[in-house]
């Protein structure tokens, strides 16, 4: 495993993160594994060098179970369990209030992130983890007009000299990662968590200069677009109920997907002989990205992603050639609205 200084915050991170979502049970994922197996893929992560474990208040929620926090609270068992914590970067995230992903543009933050919200989610995710202190807390969705307002940064501010949180970062609005680039400007934030993969290669243009510039650290979330680039969605196949994707991939957008990764699987040769590696390494490629974080669920997707750490970046032609695969497109209207 190889790592990567985390901007400002001087931590050196592994360049795979460990994505939690899907290995605790969540609406929009249906059941996950057993906890015992579970427990496994984090021991295995660990064991293969890796040292930062992506989570969230959300992740696991349900409205039938508002207490709850399952990936969070699964985590906190498992580190608490072995000993661990001191080996690993816990980072969290605040769900804006109103549960939307992504919020709409003319959405205000005393309705998104109030102050007693704020507060509530990070003593939930303190408990839910069992850990004195949160290595890095993202706000799961952003607006620069946030920015305006500076009760959330006291807020931060006062939680950071409480000993609770080290670190505080941001994730961008969805398809919008230059909607962060104003806050960063305010010093407040040091670590930035934005979609970024052969699909989606936005964050190029204006927010990994600017997060350069000021050093921030960044980390990149959907490397696979949501199963996109694992090269195991075709057209014509069915999500379970409940499955996110049945709406993310919904109409013709698995006989466009079909179309593209048909070209992508052109490419492969010595660079990348799978989708998935291509797709790791071509993040992985970005000095800008400190660590990427595809999700795991099973001890040989751990291995497999893992071994994708060994320092061996992407030729400048074939980086220029998948400049033509962006497939810049915006699933969710209201964020526009």
């Amino acid at each position: 495993m190889k790592y990567r200084r985390l901007g400002k915050t001087n931590l050196q991170i592994s360049e795979i993160s460990m994505g939690t979502w899907q290995i605790a049970d969540d609406p929009e994922w249906g059941k996950g594994p057993e906890e015992k197996d579970s427990f496994k893929v984090l021991q295995r992560y660990i064991d293969l060098g890796g040292n930062s474990i992506d989570t969230a208040w959300v992740y696991g929620w349900s409205e039938d179970k508002p207490k709850k926090h399952l990936s969070e609270e699964l985590i906190g068992r498992f580190l608490q369990q072995t000993s661990q914590r001191s080996k690993v970067i816990l980072t969290t995230k605040i769900p804006p209030l109103n549960q939307m992903w992504p919020i709409s543009k003319d959405s205000r933050i005393e309705n998104i992130f109030p102050k007693k919200h704020i507060i509530d989610c990070i003593e939930d995710s303190l408990r839910s983890l069992q850990t004195d202190c949160l290595d890095v807390v993202l706000f799961h969705v952003w607006l620069d007009t946030f920015n305006e307002n500076d009760e959330w940064k006291e807020v931060c501010q006062r939680l950071t000299s409480q000993g609770k949180v080290k670190f505080w970062g941001l994730s961008p609005n969805y398809y919008d990662p230059a909607g962060c680039l104003k806050t960063l400007e305010s010093g407040e934030i040091s670590v930035v968590q934005c979609i970024f993969n052969i699909f989606h290669q936005k964050p190029i243009t204006d927010l990994f200069p600017t997060a350069k510039r000021l050093d921030i650290g960044v980390t990149s979330c959907a490397p696979f677009d949501e199963g996109g680039l694992t090269g195991k969605l075709h057209k014509g196949m069915t999500f379970p109920h409940g499955d996110f994707r049945a709406q993310y991939f919904a109409g013709s957008r698995l006989d466009e997907l079909d179309r593209r990764i048909s070209q992508l699987t052109l490419l492969l040769e010595d660079e990348a002989t799978t989708i998935p590696e291509m797709a790791l390494r071509y993040i992985l490629s970005f000095d800008e990205v400190s660590s990427v974080i595809p999700g795991m669920r099973n001890i040989d997707y751990v291995k497999a992603n893992i071994d994708l750490s060994d320092g061996r970046k992407l030729s400048k032609i074939t980086l220029k050639e998948l400049k033509r695969h962006s497939w810049e497109r915006n699933f969710y209207p209201w964020a526009t609205e």
